[in-house]
């Protein structure tokens, strides 16, 4: 893998150029496909399909983070890269993401909400290895599900990445509360309480909106709203039972998680986890420098990430044969 040499050091300065930073996507060479699957009755998911010229030598699916979708510019220079180097590309997004709230039936997406993307995943897999690429909170959904399923994640999965991931919740939380993330925090929280409101309008009674001028903290809205819409009763509940941190041990599959240990909103310290010695499928890359999704070289290519997953994927791919769809 080629070491990563950051444009600049500061991790908030990376962070935010990382967010804003203009990626392309060649939509006329690779045409995008939208595709709606039914993951359980009254919802539905939207998925950006993109395939190379002729039979792709592999095929990835793409989570995306917290309040992000299928457009984020991180999911977009991934597709690129993966499409010039013949692999087809699934960006989903996840439950009421990429303006699909109308479709999401009563609730929106968790941080641990797996059942979705188990369904993609029975719905694209084909003969060619099929990869998932989890960003931050997308990250923690791909390596929970991955736990999950077990030795059953080798029938269809040939690996899971991972990048920026809040493998525990609580503590990254936590962090978000920290003076020095208020920019990030608010915009998240901001986000967040839109998507309520919309959800509000299409479906009245659903969320008690009259709670949310007394959200102030990520926090806050997780315990009045997400662990109330799933059942979890509070939002330490919520994060004791959906960190994927729970489930690092039980993953039999190829998995290589990348994290920077200057991540201003993911403490490195939770990655001192025993998995990541005991369980041999674990591979766990420390980057010095990079903030919250900030990978960006000094050199060219600039978006260091993009070529390093692939790069890692495809030595995984070249040990899985292809095989015929059952």
């Amino acid at each position: 893998m080629r070491p990563f040499v950051p444009i600049i050091r500061n991790p908030h300065v990376l962070t935010i150029a990382g967010n804003f930073w203009p990626r392309d996507l060649d939509l006329e060479r690779f045409p995008v496909e939208s595709k709606l699957y039914e993951t359980e009755p009254g919802v539905q998911v939207l998925v950006h399909e993109q395939r190379p010229s002729g039979e792709p030598v592999a095929q990835a699916i793409v989570i995306h983070g917290l309040e992000g979708s299928s457009n984020s510019g991180y999911a977009r220079s991934f597709a690129q890269a993966a499409l010039e180097r013949g692999w087809a590309v699934h960006r989903l997004n996840m439950r009421g993401c990429g303006g699909t709230e109308h479709l999401s039936g009563r609730a929106l997406y968790h941080s641990g909400q797996t059942g979705d993307l188990a369904v993609v995943i029975e719905k694209v897999y084909r003969a060619a290895p099929l990869f998932l690429v989890g960003f931050s909170l997308g990250g923690n959904v791909a390596l929970k599900l991955a736990g999950e399923l077990g030795a059953k994640a080798q029938e269809r999965i040939a690996g899971v990445a991972a990048v920026s991931t809040p493998i525990d919740l609580a503590a990254s939380t936590r962090r978000m509360r920290h003076p020095v993330n208020l920019v990030y925090s608010r915009r998240f929280l901001r986000r967040l309480k839109d998507r309520v409101r919309r959800k509000e309008a299409l479906t009245p009674g659903l969320f008690p909106v009259h709670e949310l001028p007394r959200v102030n903290t990520i926090h806050d809205f997780d315990d009045r709203f997400t662990a109330q819409a799933f059942g979890f009763g509070s939002a330490d509940n919520y994060y004791a039972t959906q960190s994927a941190g729970r489930f690092l041990e039980h993953i039999r599959i190829p998995t290589l998680c990348i994290q920077a240990k200057d991540d201003p909103m993911v403490p490195f310290e939770m990655y001192d986890h025993p998995a990541f010695e005991a369980n041999p499928h674990l591979r766990l890359l420390a980057i010095e420098h990079g903030g919250h999704l900030g990978f960006l070289s000094r050199t060219l290519p600039r978006f260091w990430l993009d070529g390093t997953l692939l790069d890692w994927m495809t030595e995984q791919r070249n040990k899985v044969p292809a095989v015929a769809v059952p």
